[in-house]
């Protein structure tokens, strides 16, 4: 099973998988304009949490390899970088964990005197470590998560955790694919995830790329398949854990999760730690109100109301931690009560 990397640095530009083109074309993009890589993530060309905080990270190297004028000009371009692509998506935790990660070290260095020169190698390098190290993650993730996976397991996933949100392999696909290659003969069902359908479109390409056995179903059909006992396990990624456990993710995780509740079945998160924010308290989260064309199109191409209605279009909702059967990390599995455990976590 090969790993696609969806974002990558290569001379001196960030180049990525357009994902917005995916199934119907796999389309690569390549740019060293700031800009231009903040609108790839505004649009979702690059999405999924691990992934934009990775694709934030590279695009600092990218302004790094760029600049060649006094570190006075590099600190500045990259500080503008940043906070450009600060603004681009308010809810997943990892960009911001990623800028933040990269700037504190060029402050320290500043701090030591260092050379431009030495700047310059440290971002491009510790970009490139982000990276790797979101690979690991993913690869651990999926070792400690298949140990809660069973030999005919029929597992329900929503929205697309895999090698597009990731560095690569994925975090709940992650789950799943480590699972398939221990030898356990599972399904999928994948919900469509409505409305960018990233489900339909991102998820199923994935699973049959792999010969997964995938089925797709709608995002309302999901208490219909418990009901009649055709789910064993649910699992999803997350875009932020906050240390009270509550998990925030794709629209519909909450009703997936509810569901799950009803029907006795384990509902389990996959994430790397760098998605678990100890700080934010869940009443000042952000959720991200995406364009209400969204709702009121199908990908931008078929009106499916009438114009002049009003939509509502958030893109996440927030799972509270009593619906969370446990949290996979890449340095182990947190069981409530989280407050204890994921501190555990992090600690570790």
């Amino acid at each position: 099973m090969d790993i696609l990397m969806p974002v990558k640095f290569e001379d001196g530009k960030l180049v990525w998988l357009d994902v917005t083109r995916l199934p119907y074309e796999e389309v690569w993009v390549s740019s060293d304009d700031i800009e231009r890589i903040a609108r790839a993530i505004e649009r979702l060309e690059i999405r999924g949490a691990p992934a934009i905080g990775v694709a934030a990270a590279l695009a600092l190297a990218v302004v790094a390899s760029k600049s060649t004028g006094s570190r006075d000009d590099l600190l500045r371009n990259l500080e503008t970088a940043s906070q450009r692509l600060s603004r681009t998506r308010p809810t997943a935790v990892n960009l911001f964990w990623a800028l933040k990660r990269v700037m504190n070290g060029v402050y320290e260095l500043i701090g030591r005197g260092a050379s431009v020169d030495e700047i310059r190698s440290f971002v491009i390098q510790e970009a490139l470590r982000i990276q790797k190290e979101d690979l690991e993650a993913n690869m651990m993730i999926g070792k400690h998560g298949q140990e809660l996976i069973e030999d005919g397991d029929v597992i329900l996933t929503h929205c697309n955790t895999g090698s597009l949100a990731t560095s690569g392999f994925g975090t709940a696909l992650g789950v799943i694919r480590y699972a398939w290659m221990q030898g356990k003969r599972i399904r999928v069902i994948a919900t469509e995830t409505r409305p960018l359908l990233q489900g339909a479109r991102l998820t199923v390409w994935e699973l049959m790329r792999d010969g997964i056995p995938v089925k797709l179903v709608t995002d309302n059909a999901v208490g219909y398949l418990m009901y009649r006992g055709m789910v064993s396990k649910v699992i999803v990624g997350a875009d932020r854990i906050l240390r009270t456990g509550h998990v925030a993710n794709k629209i519909g995780t909450y009703m997936i999760a509810l569901a799950a509740k009803r029907h006795g079945i384990p509902f389990y998160v996959a994430a790397p730690t760098s998605t678990i924010d100890p700080e934010t308290r869940v009443e000042d989260l952000v959720i991200e109100e995406r364009n209400p064309e969204e709702v009121k199109n199908i990908l931008g191409r078929l009106l499916i109301t009438r114009q002049d209605v009003e939509a509502i279009n958030p893109a996440f909702d927030i799972t509270p931690p009593d619906l969370v059967s446990a949290i996979i990390t890449e340095k182990g599995i947190a069981r409530p009560p989280y407050e204890k455990s994921l501190q555990e976590i992090l600690k570790s």
